[in-house]
């Protein structure tokens, strides 16, 4: 049963901080986690090692006994051993009714070496052997602008498991939602991880999106807007009629109350479209049209 460097194994100095052995053990538990090397025996014993040595250092009492005998831990742990047993014979002939067993109630371990079994006892108070949580997972998903009118379910596949998602109206693009415990199965028993999946949602030729907003530009012949009039403007859910005001300048924005995006987990909630007029200049006039515009502006 050889002295383990647990410090070494997690490629950190000894003086390392409580964070700096977290962001360690997270570095080490990622590259060599079992879903990232599948039938890879190396890797799946490294996975135990760091395991067995975060098991350690991030437990500040098993931490403070290891630095305390490090390489001497065998003397060490025999000189608790024979404290804790005068220990119990005084508790012992105080209260002769009580028995205390010997092993401190640890047993098991077969996930541990023999060293750390040794010294600290087995693998944890009870036998139990320490659950590690699962990997977290990322995945992409692409959507249209038409696909986030509306809340619907989805059918995902990650890691050759189907999984059905609820979508919410309204989903913005890069928006990124968490599926609880659909990531990476636990190490000995622990909690699967969570799933992170995050939407891409292209422009849309149509409409420029800002939040719940849409904007959008949209052309204007030169006699409605001299006249005045109605015309027919797209929305996300069809074409609406739109009165135009006589004398309308070049430019002019209107807005559409409650024709944009539904509002992120807003039920009925709608933000608004704006219109901005974009007045066509007409071409190819005849000779009557153009006497007509000179006409108009002598007046």
């Amino acid at each position: 049963m050889a002295f383990i460097d647990y410090y070494k194994t997690l490629g950190i100095e000894k003086t390392a901080t409580e964070k700096e052995i977290k962001n360690a053990y997270r570095k080490q538990a990622r590259k060599y986690h079992p879903d990232l090397n599948p039938n890879d025996t190396e890797a799946n014993k490294k996975f135990q090692e760091i395991n067995e040595a975060n098991e350690v250092l991030s437990d500040s009492e098993k931490r403070k006994k290891y630095d305390k005998y490090g390489e001497n831990w065998q003397h060490g742990e025999a000189y608790e051993q024979q404290t804790r047993q005068q220990q119990s014979r005084q508790r012992n002939s105080a209260d002769p009714g009580s028995f205390e067993g010997f092993g401190g109630g640890y047993g098991g371990g077969e996930d541990f070496s023999d060293f750390f079994q040794s010294m600290f006892g087995g693998a944890g108070a009870g036998g139990r052997r320490t659950g590690y949580r699962g990997q977290d997972l990322n995945a992409e998903f692409q959507l249209n602008l038409q696909d986030t009118l509306q809340t619907h379910k989805q059918t995902l596949t990650v890691n050759c498991k189907n999984i059905r998602i609820t979508i919410p109206a309204g989903i913005e693009n890069g928006q990124t939602i968490k599926i609880s415990g659909h990531g990476g199965p636990g190490v000995n028993g622990g909690p699967a991880g969570d799933l992170y999946i995050k939407f891409n949602i292209p422009a849309d030729a149509r409409f420029k999106r800002d939040g719940a907003n849409l904007y959008n530009t949209i052309k204007l012949d030169l006699y409605t807007a001299v006249l005045g009039g109605e015309i027919m403007a797209e929305t996300p859910t069809g074409k609406v009629k739109v009165k135009v005001k006589a004398e309308t300048q070049n430019g002019t924005k209107v807005k559409l109350k409650g024709k944009g995006m539904p509002i992120y987990k807003k039920e009925n909630e709608f933000g608004d479209l704006y219109l901005t007029y974009d007045i066509q200049i007409p071409t190819n006039l005849t000779d009557k049209q153009k006497q007509l515009f000179e006409e108009l502006s002598k007046s």
